[in-house]
């Protein structure tokens, strides 16, 4: 008995020291599990594995934010030990770089001018070169998963289809003719193209209908390198100039001819204009030198203000660092891929231009004039055609201005001129420039040619509401027979076939002939 009241007191005491748990004990009954205490167990279990889950997160957001701090700690104490050791002035390192790092800053100091006033060149420029860096790189990841979602259609190369003219050096032009016939040309038109362009660009979209009807011989050219003519290294806009000249020479017209210039190709239309101004009647182009040295710097920026930072990029790497042009043209227009010509050559475009690209017909036409532009697959012709067009041109667009330069200098001719007036000539070019200008034109904005006009107050200026870049002389009928009419006038057709007659006497009136 007293074995069993002494486990009976035991059971009394476990009892006393836990808390009712659902469990009862007896001396003769088996131990019985509720289902009840159970499942509050499992709850209870479940619960705390949560919490411990939580924990866990806590602990690796302590991690990281105590990683984050060591290396900030880290960041400084590498910041001072190179400010201590390396960037001191008398340090070998620093000796070495002073004199590059000075050349180097006078020579980009200049850029300091296109920052606000209130800005320290110091602090701004770190922060220009990496957004510049961010915002390339988020463009090139945009164009890239754009091309994944648009059906990419590949470059073809065509056979050869142009007609040749042998240069004094051994260089062949390609060129192409459109309109009447050499023989009865009433008005020779050559129009230089442009950048990422050909000889199949011309007019786009002319008729040999509206051709002939003002007797025009409309002769397009390749620039060098480009399409199937060779290629010219070192060429400059006088050498463009002279090739107009002898494919004017090789094609038997010595005549004075009309330049038409579009966008980028006015650049040689411009050099036409100063280096063989005897033999250009007239000219129509809207580009100028984006670094033109007689604008103001509030033309400067008004001119720069549309374009995207991409292009801009662009225009300083052609005028400082042309060598990494190649890097971005083979990822483009070189890679064997068609792409939209705005994404190619960064352009903005207005509203009346971007709806126009997009018809599949003008589509077709620019694909087929950038294949016949890079059909020799060298980057070097286009790198020549960027860098010429913001490097120095050998003059400026005020010399082309008219005026009268009088010859006085010398003792003998001061006396002369006592007596009689002074020998005068004019300077400058003496023919006519037309200049039509798109007042929506984002690629060429219109402070282009309120600055063309201020230089040379002399050129025509024809300002068109509405108009884009391209939308007033791409397929547009009556916008070409508005420019031909400008130009010559009301249409009169082809020159008339003279008719050989023969002269030879017959036996009848000979002694009277």
């Amino acid at each position: 008995m007293s074995e069993v009241r002494g486990s009976n007191s035991w059971r009394d005491e476990l009892a006393s020291l836990v808390s009712d748990s659902g469990i009862r004990y007896a001396a003769a009954d088996p131990i019985e599990v509720p289902t009840a205490s159970f499942d509050a167990q499992a709850s209870d279990f479940g619960s705390g594995e949560l919490e411990q889950s939580e924990s866990f997160r806590d602990q690796i957001k302590g991690f990281a934010i105590a990683w984050g701090e060591i290396l900030m700690d880290l960041g400084r104490g590498c910041k001072d030990i190179v400010e201590q050791n390396i960037l001191t002035e008398d340090s070998y390192i620093v000796r070495k770089l002073r004199k590059p790092c000075a050349k180097a800053s006078a020579k980009l100091r200049y850029l300091n001018e296109f920052l606000p006033e209130d800005r320290d060149p110091a602090h701004a420029w770190p922060v220009i070169f990496f957004v510049s860096i961010l915002a390339l790189t988020a463009m090139n990841f945009s164009t890239e998963h754009d091309s994944l979602v648009r059906s990419v259609k590949k470059v073809q190369i065509h056979p050869p289809s142009a007609s040749h003219v042998l240069l004094p050096d051994g260089r062949r032009l390609a060129y192409h003719e459109q309109g009447v016939p050499a023989e009865r040309t009433r008005f020779l038109l050559i129009a230089p193209h442009s950048f990422l362009s050909s000889r199949l660009a011309g007019i786009p979209g002319i008729k040999i209908s509206l051709l002939e009807e003002f007797g025009i011989r409309l002769v397009t050219y390749d620039l060098p390198g480009f399409g199937e003519s060779d290629p010219h290294p070192g060429r400059d806009l006088n050498s463009s100039s002279l090739d107009m000249l002898y494919l004017a020479n090789g094609i038997g017209f010595d005549d004075k001819f009309w330049v038409l210039g579009h966008s980028s190709g006015a650049m040689h239309a411009w050099a036409s204009l100063r280096y063989i101004p005897d033999r250009v009647a007239a000219m129509v182009a809207p580009i100028i030198n984006p670094y033109e040295p007689g604008m103001t710097k509030e033309e400067r920026k008004k001119i720069w203000e549309p374009w995207v930072l991409r292009r801009k990029v662009m225009y300083f790497l052609a005028r400082r660092f042309p060598k990494f042009l190649s890097s971005f043209y083979r990822r483009s227009f070189l890679s064997g891929k068609h792409d939209r010509i705005d994404r190619w050559l960064s352009l903005s475009l207005g509203k009346k231009d971007e709806i126009l690209i997009e018809d599949p017909k003008i589509e077709e036409y620019l694909q087929r004039d950038v294949e016949e532009s890079i059909r020799q697959g060298s980057i070097k012709p286009f790198i020549e055609e960027a860098v010429l067009q913001v490097s120095e041109w050998g003059f400026s667009l005020a010399d082309l201005q008219v005026q009268k330069q009088c010859q006085q200098r010398g003792f003998l001719r001061l006396f002369r001129s006592m007596y009689s007036e002074a020998e005068c000539v004019l300077t400058g070019f003496l023919g006519q420039i037309h200049i039509w200008q798109g007042m929506g034109d984002m690629i060429v904005p219109p402070t282009v040619t309120d600055y063309i006009a201020r230089v040379l107050p002399g050129a025509y200026v024809h300002k068109l509401p509405n108009e884009g870049h391209f939308s007033y002389l791409y397929f547009c009928d009556e916008c070409q027979r508005q420019i031909f009419t400008t130009l010559f006038g009301s249409p009169q057709g082809p020159v008339e076939k003279k008719v050989a007659t023969d002269t030879t006497p017959s036996e009848g009136n000979s002694e009277e002939i």
